[in-house]
């Protein structure tokens, strides 16, 4: 450990993991170490479910009805990937998908006066769909159609919609949608998590929209894929890269002192010894007072023995239930896995809720979704505060990663890792160039 390498890395988090790969494939000399004895940090996935009970302070055993502890593998955090989405494309270019095998959501389901919808995944879905009128879902087909045949650089396809200045709330009036429609569009389709995006420049609605429909075009059943054995699997393959390239890891390693000389930082002392370092990237456990609470979020882990009321029996399932329809601020999300996806023993399934606090008595948050899911075994509740750096390691070069927030699905991570990329080397991540080093570093390395 007593040398100098480029970058370390602390804490084993996705973003960690993955900007840790991704430097190591760039020709970096990384270190990478954790003050726990497993990968993963916040997003880590908890195995065996005796450990999960031991998280939480649940007095005793798990019961035996929940089978052997060793089937479970708990995520902390719930979210899923877009098939059409930046993780997926980091995944594939990085060859990382030969270390995991994903499976597909067997549907997306949107809330709406006490009842849950599928969320129409096909057109023909759509026109049997009890989520809108027949009018509506005509309406609701031309801004599909619109939005498919949208180009920034094709003014023939922007029907009078100025991509940087119309409103995504005129967009929606251009085709005369209802308050309902608006809210699925808004929020299981573009994804939102609020109402703010209605008066800012529609361009991002549309593209958020299109990266939907593209990923549902891939598998068909949903937009959504899943890693077998929980997403803690995630880290670990990133991780297994770096190590290809020469990075270096440390679990269970202490961090005594961050050690910075006239406000830049010159490496990292654990246990007596002292590694140096050009830059340095970690999540904002490491470094405290260099960031700032910018929120909480509450997170429910609920463990049944029965899947969703009106999925289906789905073995996955993710459900929104959009602000506007249980009079709040921001949508409450439903992530639910099964023992379909190697996460828990036989005929038991993982249902995990969470949503931004916004009240001091976030159990009662999300209460409505805890209503779908009637009876739970036991239930696992975590409220954390979420954090976002005040030092953006320009003079310090320390780049410290965001919280993860209450978002299904890892967009929000990805725009985190380029923003961190870019502070770091001063370009915007290029997939391409990426996969041209890989291939040259590589060459024809054996499988």
């Amino acid at each position: 450990m007593n040398e100098e390498y480029d970058v370390i890395v602390l804490g084993t988090g996705l973003t960690e993991c993955i900007l840790s790969g991704i430097m190591s494939v760039g020709g970096k000399k990384v270190l990478h170490m954790d003050r726990n004895s497993y990968y993963g940090g916040e997003s880590a996935s908890i195995t065996p479910l005796e450990d999960l009970f031991k998280r939480f302070n649940i007095p005793g055993s798990p019961p035996e009805s929940m089978g052997k502890g060793r089937d479970w593998n708990v995520d902390l955090i719930p979210k899923f990937l877009m098939a059409n989405g930046q993780l997926v494309r980091m995944l594939l270019m990085t060859q990382v998908t030969r270390y995991l095998e994903f499976k597909v959501i067997e549907g997306s389901y949107v809330y709406k006066k006490n009842t849950i919808y599928k969320v129409p995944s096909t057109e023909t879905e759509a026109l049997k769909s009890s989520l809108m009128g027949m009018f509506e879902k005509r309406r609701f087909r031309k801004l599909l159609l619109f939005v498919a045949n949208f180009d920034e650089n094709d003014p023939k396809t922007m029907e009078d919609v100025d991509p940087n200045k119309t409103t995504m709330r005129d967009v929606y009036k251009k085709f005369d949608l209802g308050q309902d429609v608006i809210d699925f569009t808004g929020h299981s389709l573009a994804l939102y998590r609020t109402d703010e995006y209605l008066d800012q420049p529609c361009i991002d609605a549309i593209n958020r929209i299109k990266l939907y429909s593209e990923s549902l075009a891939r598998y068909g059943k949903s937009p959504y894929l899943y890693p077998l054995y929980g997403l803690g699997e995630l880290p670990q393959g990133f991780a297994r890269l770096s190590a290809i390239y020469g990075g270096t890891y440390m679990l269970n390693k202490p961090i005594d002192d961050i050690v910075i000389e006239d406000g830049k930082v010159v490496g990292v002392k654990s246990e007596g010894e002292f590694a140096r370092c050009k830059q340095l990237i970690c999540d904002p456990s490491y470094l405290m007072d260099r960031t700032k609470k910018v929120g909480q979020v509450i997170r429910v882990i609920c463990i049944m023995n029965h899947p969703i009321k009106n999925t289906g029996d789905a073995n996955s399932c993710q459900i929104i239930i959009p602000q506007n329809q249980v009079n709040r601020k921001h949508d409450i999300y439903v992530c639910m896995i099964s023992h379909a996806h190697n996460v828990a023993s036989q005929g038991k399934y993982v249902a995990i809720i969470s949503t931004t606090v916004e009240t001091s008595d976030p159990e009662k948050e999300i209460k409505p979704a805890l209503d779908l899911l009637e009876s739970v075994e036991q239930k696992f509740v975590s409220i954390s505060d979420q954090y976002a750096p005040t030092d953006l390691g320009t003079e310090s070069q320390i780049f410290i990663s965001r919280s993860y927030d209450a978002t299904t699905h890892f967009e929000t991570t990805c725009d985190d890792i380029q923003d961190i990329y870019r502070r770091m080397t001063g370009k915007d991540f290029d997939f391409a160039e990426m996969e041209r080093k890989k291939n040259d570093i590589v060459g024809d390395l054996p499988e």
